[in-house]
């Protein structure tokens, strides 16, 4: 997916909220916007936003002397997810069709976001998402390829969301891979990150090497992204993962909420909606 005019708002904003966590002074943050504002002019619209992103947090790791400015909120937002952990388990355990929550908890995961200018409510997002309509609803294919696939690779997307994907691995009952980002780039999920959420004990943990906030194969290590076209089934979690591989000609299937328009018209859906796509190469 490549870049709208509607994303240079959004990183501007990014940047703006990424300066303020690292408790830069007003006169620091205003170097920041204008050194982004001046990258931004020269950054191709074809490109896509992780890409994008991946310039911009390089230049706010710059400024700001901090590698990962989002860490305390990582650490909290894991920490309030593990405390839920054992209650949405039972949840998951007591359902009709545990498969299928666990896939509605992980995707309520997907609210912590720090990447979307949008304030959330994580027990309120649980009790909505439980309930709520699929935008898009492939779960029959999900089922199938699951059924067939030996080993599933699962790509994370952000820190405390990642306690809700543990949720969903332990219901695939499938050897799993799970991906994360090499370097902290907003809340991105990074090795340290998955292990704070109990990762390591579910399944085998590698960095895709990207260092954007999302997987895009230009920026992912040539080892990493050769053995994913390989895969025969791939689990995409969130916005960035959706931007960076949604062209790609890969089994994957896409799991997220969509918080912007900007993705929400391209997936066809409406904002807030809920999906669950498989890609539309034909091999799946």
């Amino acid at each position: 997916m490549k870049n709208y005019l509607d994303c240079i708002p959004c990183f501007m904003s990014q940047a703006l909220r990424a300066g303020k966590t690292a408790g830069l002074e007003d006169k620091q943050i205003k170097k920041l916007l204008d050194e982004v504002g001046m990258m931004i002019s020269d950054i191709p619209m074809e490109s896509s936003p992780p890409e994008t992103g991946a310039v911009i947090y390089q230049k706010i790791r710059e400024i700001t002397g901090i590698d990962d400015p989002f860490l305390s909120i990582k650490q909290k937002n894991t920490r309030e997810a593990l405390e839920m952990y054992p209650e949405l388990r039972q949840l998951v355990r007591r359902s009709d069709d545990p498969l299928l929550t666990a896939i509605r908890l992980a995707i309520a995961g997907n609210v912590i976001d720090f990447g979307v200018n949008k304030a959330f409510n994580l027990q309120k997002d649980i009790e909505q998402i439980l309930s709520q309509d699929f935008a898009i609803f492939d779960y029959d294919s999900f089922r199938e390829s699951l059924r067939k696939t030996e080993k599933v690779y699962y790509l994370g997307d952000n820190a405390g969301e990642s306690v809700f994907d543990r949720i969903l691995i332990e219901e695939l009952h499938k050897p799993v891979v799970f991906v994360v980002r090499e370097i902290p780039v907003i809340n991105d999920v990074t090795r340290a990150d998955a292990i704070m959420a109990g990762l390591d004990k579910v399944a085998e943990i590698v960095s895709s090497g990207s260092t954007a906030p999302g997987n895009v194969p230009a920026l992912c290590d040539p080892s990493f992204m050769e053995t994913l076209y390989q895969a025969d089934m791939i689990i995409s979690k969130g916005q960035g993962n959706y931007e960076g591989l949604s062209d790609e000609p890969i089994p994957v299937f896409f799991l997220l909420k969509v918080k912007c328009h900007v993705i929400a018209r391209d997936l066809g859906v409406t904002e807030n909606s809920i999906v669950l796509k498989k890609s539309d190469f034909k091999h799946l």
